[in-house]
């Protein structure tokens, strides 16, 4: 007899987390419209100090508990990937979770639409946030998308058909910037996206999360993961289709606009900055390509083509009010 599959596998990945957040993500998965035998949901515990295996026992067949050594997000990720029987796959983080009301929608695309192979969403900071406009969507390929739009890198806000991930893999060893790495693969992946600015997933901002750790260490790992990151994809794009390669192209681009600001934000050095820079000269990175993706990006790309350019950013950019 044929098992049926899931219609979505939520994988969730969990690291020393306070057990109440895990519950909020939980929670938030069984409050969707979707029947048991459309849902699976996984909890892939990347070797936390304690185990919340007790504690998630009251929640019984609806989730699969799995524990094992910590290896990263992305080993964790990749672990839960490959246990997912879904057609679709939903990577969540263990202290965020999805707002029911417009993730329904992000569903609906894909009860409504089985050519869908992926579908993009925004998040959101508001925890309550309970009115949003669903607006229009666009259908496209995921290469066509990557040309004419700044890519929102984040995988947890991709909901994706899980065969067309083939052998694709999120990096062991990557701390920061994973996600840029495998959502730019994965979208050229896609023949058919569906993309909504509908706010279907919940960003929890605190101080514990990798990103806000900013001490000399995880400061330079954070860089060297993100220089990495474009690197790898820099060369990829060199082997792609036309179209495919300029579709990465542009997205190799604004990762390193974010890597130089990042250098800017994180370090307030100068010699660091130049000293990058010239290392990104000599990969054929630097000058940022004559492109108009963004204002941001424009603007960005003449101050840093000058000396005098970057000290004005150097001086000016730790003093401003950071954009999302």
């Amino acid at each position: 007899m044929k098992e049926n599959k899931p219609l979505i596998s939520f994988i969730i990945t969990y690291y020393n987390l306070p057990v109440e957040m895990l519950y909020e993500c939980i929670d938030s998965i069984l409050h969707l419209s979707l029947h048991p035998s459309e849902r699976e949901i996984i909890v892939v515990d990347d070797g936390s100090d304690n185990s919340p295996m007790n504690e998630l026992m009251k929640y019984g067949d609806d989730i699969m508990y799995v524990r094992q050594v910590n290896g990263g997000v992305s080993v964790a990720r990749n672990t839960g990937i490959k246990i997912a029987k879904g057609d679709y796959i939903q990577l969540i983080d263990g202290d965020d979770f999805l707002l029911d009301k417009p993730y329904e929608q992000c569903v609906d695309i894909i009860r409504n639409n089985p050519n869908a192979d992926i579908v993009l969403f925004d998040f959101t900071k508001n925890a309550h946030q309970s009115s949003f406009n669903v607006g229009a969507t666009l259908i496209t390929s995921g290469a066509t998308f990557m040309r004419n739009h700044n890519l929102q890198g984040s995988a947890c806000c991709c909901l994706f058909r899980a065969s067309i991930k083939g052998t694709l893999e999120f990096t062991p060893g990557i701390c920061y910037g994973e996600d840029e790495e495998f959502t730019p693969q994965l979208l050229l992946r896609a023949e058919t996206i569906y993309y909504t600015t509908i706010p279907a997933y919940y960003y929890r901002e605190h101080h514990a999360s990798t990103i806000h750790q900013k001490d000399k260490k995880n400061v330079l790992k954070r860089l060297e993961d993100n220089k990495t990151v474009i690197l790898h994809l820099h060369q990829m794009a060199d082997h792609l289709p036309i179209n495919d390669k300029h579709a990465l192209q542009r997205r190799v681009a604004q990762l390193t606009m974010d890597y130089l600001y990042n250098i800017i934000m994180l370090t307030r050095s100068n010699k660091m900055l130049n000293e990058q820079i010239e290392k990104l000269h000599d990969e054929g990175l630097f000058p940022l390509p004559k492109a108009n993706y963004s204002k941001k990006y424009v603007w960005f790309r003449r101050l840093t083509k000058s000396s005098i350019g970057r000290t004005i950013l150097l001086y000016t950019l730790p003093f401003m009010k950071q954009e999302r």
